[in-house]
C-alpha cells in the first residue's frame, strides 16, 4: 500500500478497509472511482465448471437471453458481428467443420477434409443431411455460400479472408475443391466459425432461416426475440435434446439477471462480475466462466490525433490500470494482458515481452515529448464493454500525474459499434475470440482489414502475418508470431490491458452446460447440447 501512496497521493481509509476486505462489489468500484479513489483489491476465485455427468432427457421448452439485441439482429452469416447473431443463427446453420468444447477441429457436414500443400484444400461432404425444406446438400450449397461473401455488395464481415480463396469449386455433388492464394495452415478452423455457415444455394432474402442446423426457424423478429423449434432430421444423432427455444435479446444485465431469477429465464450470457458472485450464493442458480481470448481493448487511432503521435500512444501503454481492471472491475474472472491479443496459454505466447505496470514517470516523459502536456483528451465508453466505463475513470485519475487530463463521454450501448467503434480517436472495443491466432490478426490488424480497429498500417507486418499463416515449421512459426507480437506490443495503437472471462448464468433445471473457450453459452451452442431436467 505504501508504493500506491507514492505513486497515486493519499488513499481513501475506506478503500483501504474494503482492499484488505477484498469486499467489494461493481457499484462500490464505480463508486469510489467517482469520488476519485484508485485501488487494487485481492483475487477473487474463478468458479467451478459445471459438467454434466447425467443422462439427457428429452423434451421441453425453455427461454434464454443474450446480452445484444436491435434493429440490426440478423440471420445472415455474412452480416453477423455479436453473440446474439452467432447463438441465434446455430440454431438453424451448420459449418463445414465444428470446434468442440477444446477448440480442436471436428467433423460437421465436411465428414474428412486434406491437403497436401495447404494451398490445394478438398472437403468430403457428409450424404443424406436435408435443409429444413427437405432439398438434399449438395456441393452446389458450399460453392454458393463461400463465394457470396466475395461479393462486395453483400457486406461480408469476412470479405478479406476470403480473398484467401482463389478458386471454390465442386469437384462432385460432395466434394468441394478450395484453392487458396497462399498457404494457409488454419483453413479447417477458419471454416468452423459461425460467418462460414453453410446456405441453401441461391439464398438471397433472411426473414427466415433454412439451414440444415438443430432448429427450424419458426419466428424472427429483430430486436425482439426468436424462435426454433426441433429439427426431426438433424444430421447429428440423439440431438437436440430440447423441442423449442426463444431466444431474446436484453441489453441490460439486472433486466437479464432478474428474469433468470424469476423463472422467466434459463440462461443469460454475458453477466457482470457482481452479477455472477450474486448467483454464487444461491442454491437454484450457477455461474458458468470460460476462460478465452476475449478481450477489452482501447483504440488508439493511428490515422488522427492524438493517436497518430508515437509518444501519446507509449504513454497510454504506460497508463492502463492492467491489474486492477482485473481485479476490481472483473473481479478476478479474467488475466492481465499486455497489449497484444496473444493470450498467456497460446503456444504461441512470447514471455519475455515486459510486463508494463503504470508507470507514471515513463508516461510524462512520452506526454511531454509528444508536446501535449496539459492537453485533454476525450476518451469514449459505453457500460455494454466489460470493464471499460472502470478502466477509463482509472485512467483518468491515473494520467493527471502525467499532465495528461482526459474527458470521459459515456454513450449508450444502442448503436455504439455502429456508431462509434473504430470511429472515435479514442474509445473502447470487445473482441470475441477466434480459433486462431491468424484470424484475429488478418480481422483485426492487417492494414486492408475490415476491422482494423486503430487503423495501423505496416507493410512489414503485413508480410509477416501472411507468411507465418502459411507456415508449417511449427518452430519458425513460433519465431514469425514472436516477432508479430513485438511489433505489436512497441507500435500497435489497440492497447489490451486483460482478457474478459466470459460468464454466463443460469437455471440448474437446465442440464449438459460445459465451458467452451470458443465463445459463451457453450461456444453460442448451448441450445444444441442442454436439457431440462425432469
Amino acid at each position: 500500500m505504501s508504493k500506491f501512496r507514492k505513486e497515486f497521493g493519499t488513499v481513501n481509509p475506506t478503500l483501504i478497509r474494503a482492499i484488505s476486505e477484498v469486499s467489494l462489489s461493481r457499484r462500490s468500484v464505480m463508486k469510489l472511482l467517482s469520488a476519485g479513489a484508485v485501488m487494487s483489491t485481492g483475487l477473487i476465485g474463478f468458479p467451478e465448471m459445471s459438467v454434466a455427468a447425467e443422462n439427457p432427457v428429452k423434451g421441453g421448452k425453455l427461454r434464454a437471453a443474450m446480452s445484444n439485441g436491435s434493429a440490426l439482429d440478423t440471420l445472415d452469416p455474412a452480416r453477423s458481428n455479436n453473440s446474439a447473431d452467432y447463438t441465434r443463427q446455430y440454431m438453424f446453420y451448420s459449418c463445414l467443420l465444428d470446434l468442440d468444447k477444446h477448440n480442436a477441429v471436428q467433423p460437421a457436414l465436411a465428414e474428412t477434409w486434406s491437403s497436401d500443400d495447404n494451398i490445394t484444400w478438398h472437403f468430403n461432404l457428409r450424404k443424406g443431411v436435408q435443409f429444413h425444406d427437405g432439398k438434399p446438400l449438395t456441393s452446389d450449397d458450399v460453392v454458393f455460400s463461400l463465394n457470396r461473401h466475395k461479393d462486395p455488395a453483400v457486406g461480408s464481415n469476412v470479405f478479406k479472408l476470403v480473398e484467401q480463396m482463389k478458386t471454390i469449386r465442386a469437384v462432385d455433388t460432395h466434394q468441394v475443391e478450395i484453392v487458396l492464394a497462399q498457404p494457409n495452415a488454419d483453413l479447417p478452423p477458419m471454416l468452423a466459425c459461425p460467418q462460414f455457415f453453410i446456405l441453401q444455394e441461391g439464398t438471397k432474402t433472411f426473414t427466415k432461416a433454412i439451414g440444415t442446423g438443430p432448429f427450424v426457424c419458426k419466428e424472427f423478429t429483430p430486436g425482439m426475440r426468436t424462435v426454433g423449434v426441433k429439427n426431426p432430421n438433424y444430421f447429428k444423432p440423439g440431438l437436440p435434446h430440447l423441442d423449442e427455444v426463444e431466444l431474446l435479446g436484453i441489453t441490460d444485465d439486472n433486466a437479464r439477471i432478474n428474469g433468470l431469477m424469476s423463472g422467466d429465464l434459463m440462461i443469460v450470457s454475458s453477466i457482470s462480475a457482481a452479477s455472477a458472485n450474486r448467483l454464487k450464493t444461491t442454491e437454484q442458480f450457477g455461474v458458468l466462466e470460460s476462460k478465452s481470448g476475449m478481450y477489452t481493448d482501447l483504440i488508439l487511432r493511428a490515422d488522427m490525433k492524438p493517436g497518430n503521435n508515437a509518444d501519446f500512444v507509449l504513454a497510454m501503454k504506460s497508463l492502463q490500470p492492467r491489474e486492477m481492471m482485473v481485479k476490481t472491475a472483473l473481479q478476478g474472472y479474467g488475466d492481465i494482458a499486455n497489449d497484444t491479443p496473444f493470450t498467456p496459454w497460446n503456444p504461441y505466447y512470447r514471455k519475455d515481452l515486459p510486463p508494463r505496470p503504470i508507470d507514471i514517470d515513463k508516461a510524462k516523459y512520452h506526454v511531454k515529448k509528444a508536446g501535449m502536456t496539459g492537453a485533454t483528451v476525450e476518451l469514449v465508453t459505453m457500460p455494454g464493454i466489460q470493464a471499460s466505463v472502470e478502466a477509463s475513470l482509472m485512467i483518468q485519475q491515473i494520467a493527471r500525474g502525467a499532465g495528461l487530463n482526459f474527458n470521459l463521454r459515456r454513450v449508450p450501448n444502442d448503436g455504439y459499434w455502429s456508431t462509434h467503434w473504430t470511429k472515435d480517436a479514442v474509445g473502447y472495443g470487445s473482441i470475441n475470440p477466434r480459433p486462431t491466432i491468424d484470424m484475429l490478426l488478418s480481422q483485426f490488424y492487417l492494414a486492408n482489414a475490415s476491422n482494423n480497429e486503430c487503423h495501423w498500417n505496416n507493410p512489414q507486418f503485413d508480410q509477416l502475418v501472411v507468411a507465418a499463416r502459411g507456415e508449417s515449421d511449427q518452430a519458425r512459426r513460433k519465431q514469425m508470431y514472436g516477432d508479430i507480437q513485438e511489433m505489436i506490443y512497441n507500435q500497435s495503437g489497440t492497447l489490451i490491458p486483460c482478457f474478459v472471462s466470459m460468464i454466463d448464468g443460469y437455471s440448474k433445471k437446465l442440464k449438459g452446460l460445459e465451458s467452451w473457450p470458443s465463445g459463451m453459452v457453450m461456444g453460442y451452442r448451448f441450445h444444441e447440447f442442454a436439457w431440462l431436467s425432469a
